[in-house]
């Protein structure tokens, strides 16, 4: 059976069982299984691989002690020792420093079991036993199939905020082309979707010895506030080789004082999505400047990512429209960024792209710090010919970024030129519009709507000739009636 046949008669497994209500609650269940599948495989791997190598996870515990005999335990026997063994001894376990440990406690601290039958879980067990995720092959299948999985998510409530799509981060990474060495930072990763197109770049292009990996390993730094994504993301760097993703913290960036992130802090490359359109909770404003002070998540995430780049670093995120148009705290915001930053291009998203969970205007701002900016290109991304939006069934991909990589200009952008998509906005320009970015493409015809008064003139007579019309059928009725 295809490891994709695998996972859908998991999934149709995991829909008769009572307790799992959702695509969300099913999927959570099955990151756990899966996370101590593929910890239990790597750990198989290290200890073969280094002599002193011990596992985080106690003998017992170990999904090669209880899970990998086909006729192992089952049924209630199965689910007490799940419920009151694995799960309290994981939540519980004792950590030091940036280990395996802390992952696997980090992963189980919030997880749950939500299965009722122990015969249905021995069937999902015995499925996932199937793959080998020592097998390079099988692994990199599975990772496809993971990012469909989390694909998933925007079908889960309002879990779909998690996810950005693959070809949005996928472009974004390869623009900014983070290095082995250099200190990648997202501090809203979700489910990790800028780091798995980092890593692969990174492998893909610069990692030739096992000291490039050992840098691109070691330069990883990430914040995920809410359990689920976490836990997801924590599975996914597993699955992407990493062999300690205890960087990935479970916290929110934003509660740490503004001030208190220091030159130690500071990171070469920001990659994110920052979380907009919702509110930090009461008191997180107070831990930043009062002319920075607001409760727009999105706000706040761009004002500390600024302060946390290091001169010359870059970053490039993903801000709604309303980031561009706003006043108050938004304007301050922006002529903090120019003054800081060269904000040197802004890619313009048309509002289908995050569908179904978000339909507003996103933009993908580029920048870098150091430099003030003089002068911002923006270019207009548009659906593709034959196609009035995105959508779930026809998402965005990332061979629709093509024109836009073409146009870039290399990595200095000096070959830019003027297009029916791309224009070119002064610093003064946007200093007389009191920094609102949010400039249409001049090079697009507006649709003529002819004269106001004549428009007027029209309306009015229409609404006269229908009044008449109108009394006419009336005294038409009245008539009939009265017969």
């Amino acid at each position: 059976m295809s490891i994709r046949n695998t996972v859908k008669s998991i999934q149709d497994i995991m829909r008769q069982d009572t307790g799992v209500d959702g695509d969300a609650q099913r999927i959570s269940q099955l990151c756990w299984m899966f996370f101590l599948k593929i910890i239990d495989d790597q750990d198989q791997e290290l200890e073969l691989m280094q002599d002193d190598y011990t596992s985080p996870i106690p003998d017992n515990l170990q999904w090669r002690s209880w899970a990998a005999d086909p006729e192992g335990i089952t049924g209630q026997a199965l689910l007490d020792f799940v419920n009151n063994d694995l799960f309290t001894t994981l939540k519980d376990l004792s950590v030091t420093g940036a280990s395996r440990r802390r992952v696997v406690r980090d992963v189980f601290e919030d997880a749950y079991n939500y299965m009722k039958s122990g015969q249905l879980m021995r069937q999902i067990i015995n499925k996932i036993n199937a793959v080998d995720f020592n097998n390079l092959a099988e692994r990199q299948h599975f990772g496809d199939i993971y990012e469909q999985i989390l694909n998933d998510l925007q079908n889960a409530g309002n879990s779909g905020e998690y996810y950005t799509p693959r070809a949005v981060t996928a472009f974004m990474a390869d623009r900014i082309d983070p290095k082995p060495g250099e200190v990648l930072f997202d501090p809203a990763v979700g489910t990790g979707g800028f780091l798995t197109c980092s890593i692969r770049q990174m492998r893909d292009r610069y990692v030739k010895t096992a000291e490039d990996e050992a840098k691109l390993q070691s330069g990883l730094r990430a914040v995920e506030k809410k359990q689920l994504p976490h836990m997801l993301c924590m599975t996914n760097m597993l699955l992407h080789g990493i062999e300690n993703p205890s960087f990935v913290r479970h916290d929110n960036t934003l509660a740490r004082p503004y001030i208190s992130y220091t030159k130690a802090d500071r990171v070469d490359v920001v990659l994110s999505n920052p979380p907009f359109g919702g509110r930090e909770e009461d008191g997180i404003e107070s831990n930043f400047p009062q002319h920075f002070r607001t409760k727009e998540t999105a706000d706040l995430f761009l004002a500390l990512i600024i302060r946390l780049l290091k001169k010359d670093g870059r970053a490039a995120i993903v801000l709604p429209d309303g980031s561009l148009f706003g006043e108050g705290v938004k304007t301050r915001l922006k002529e903090h960024l120019m003054e800081e930053c060269n904000l040197h291009t802004i890619v313009r998203l048309p509002n289908s792209v995050f569908r179904p969970y978000a339909s507003i205007g996103t933009n993908l701002l580029f920048f870098k710090k150091g430099e003030p900016t003089k002068d911002v290109w923006f270019y207009e991304h548009t659906v593709p010919a034959g196609q009035k939006a995105y959508s779930m069934t026809r998402p965005i991909k990332i061979e629709h970024f093509k024109g836009c990589a073409d146009w870039w200009g290399g990595a200095e952008r000096k070959d830019r030129k003027e297009t029916e998509q791309a224009w070119r906005v002064s610093l003064d320009d946007i200093k007389a519009r009191n920094y609102n970015l949010d400039f249409k493409n001049p090079h697009t015809v507006e649709e003529a709507h002819g004269d106001p008064a004549e428009i007027l003139t029209k309306l009015n007579t229409a609404d006269s000739e229908a009044a008449t019309l109108r009394d006419q059928l009336k005294s038409i009725l009245e008539e009939a009636l009265t017969r």
